[in-house]
């Protein structure tokens, strides 16, 4: 058998799924992370190695359980399988069967059995104001909580926008002082899977990657996974032609709205936030199942400082692209002669000529600066 192959049996029992299936799943997620060829069976592997299978606690502060709710309908692979086979979750206080101090007791023995190799995982955010006590759980408030499994966690994760950076428990006036993992845990490194809920498909990555590799993979200065939000949904969003013609819907159920317009008018977020929702959507049943996809504008769930914190319907402050003073309207105005139209396309080329013009000047004038050093 060669180095790159081994018996599928196992994963096809386990995981109740295809050779095939299987192994496209890795090489997506493999591919999404921007790993070489070998990386799905190396993850392939992993994954049918017991052993490998990290100790999970998982910890909720304030939040809607909007995070576990997304991974429940998870299909690939479906949360049974990854709390069973990916991962050993030992404490979740969604999902656990039992409850009260025996469960809690069972986190503690967790924690000190697998000190040092097992993953955290913190979802909801963490309230400061008044010594933590607007979240306690089981006597204990969520600060104690998250900083007594933080000590010996071998990697942090921040589960959704709350646990980000505080999400919508954060917005003001912030009378519980809701902050994210990160900025409570200023002594660590998390891992941080914004989203209100995130895409299930972006944790399943980080936590393959964690499996396979024993380490999480790289991330930006907000402790993003670079390959799940290392892009502006503006830049792969289908609707995105729509907005460099400076087509528009201005109004829902209007005729720009129905014909898929750009919904930037409508108050859109996606010029600045970064997430990869155009590439997954959401719930694994394709057809454009995301909120630009059903006609719905970004409001910016997974960028600080932009989801609930801005106003739904302000326009947003674009970062790939400055948009001009004035966008030409859909349609043509009821009575406008064809000789404004005709100027104002005219006027269009002009100014479409004088920016090339200009780009192609710049980019001269620094080819001429870099010859002259």
């Amino acid at each position: 058998m060669a180095d790159n192959e081994f018996d599928f049996s196992a994963i096809e029992t386990r995981l109740g799924v295809s050779r095939r299936t299987f192994l496209k799943f890795c090489t997506g997620v493999a591919a999404s992370l921007g790993l070489g060829n070998n990386a799905a069976y190396a993850m392939a592997e992993a994954v049918a190695d017991r052993k490998k299978r990290p100790p999970v606690i998982w910890l909720h502060g304030q939040e809607c359980t909007g995070p576990t709710e997304a991974l429940l309908r998870s299909e690939q692979p479906s949360l049974e399988h990854l709390i069973l086979d990916l991962i050993s979750l030992d404490y979740h206080q969604t999902l656990d069967a039992g409850a009260g101090h025996r469960v809690e007791e069972i986190k503690r023995h967790a924690m000190q059995e697998h000190k040092g190799k097992y993953l955290l995982v913190v979802e909801g955010a963490i309230p400061l104001a008044q010594n933590g006590i607007f979240c306690k759980i089981g006597g204990q408030t969520m600060t104690d909580a998250t900083r007594e499994a933080a000590e010996h966690a071998a990697a942090i994760v921040a589960y959704g926008s709350c646990a980000s950076w505080g999400g919508v428990q954060s917005a003001s006036p912030n009378p519980t002082g809701a902050v994210g993992a990160p900025q409570f845990l200023t002594d660590k490194t998390v891992v941080t899977i914004p989203g209100c809920p995130p895409n299930p498909a972006n944790f399943i990555g980080t936590v393959l990657f964690f499996v396979t590799y024993g380490k999480l993979p790289p991330i930006d200065e907000k402790g993003r996974p670079k390959w799940a939000y290392g892009r502006l949904i503006h830049e792969n969003c289908y609707r995105r032609p729509h907005f460099d013609a400076g087509r528009f819907a201005t109004e829902f159920g209007d005729e720009g709205h129905r014909k898929g317009y750009c919904l930037y008018k409508l108050g859109c977020k996606g010029p600045e936030t970064y997430n990869n929702c155009p590439s997954l959507e959401f719930n694994n049943v394709g057809g454009g199942v995301w909120p630009i996809g059903v006609g719905h504008p970004c409001f910016g769930c997974s960028e600080q400082g932009t989801g609930f914190h801005k106003a739904l319907f302000s326009l947003s402050d674009v970062k790939t692209h400055t948009p001009p003073n004035a966008f030409p309207t859909i349609d043509a105005r009821e009575g406008a002669s064809s000789a404004t139209v005709a100027t104002a396309a005219v006027a269009g080329v002009a100014v479409g000529a004088a920016l090339g013009a200009s780009a192609v000047a710049g980019r001269k004038l620094g080819n001429r600066d870099a010859d002259q050093e």
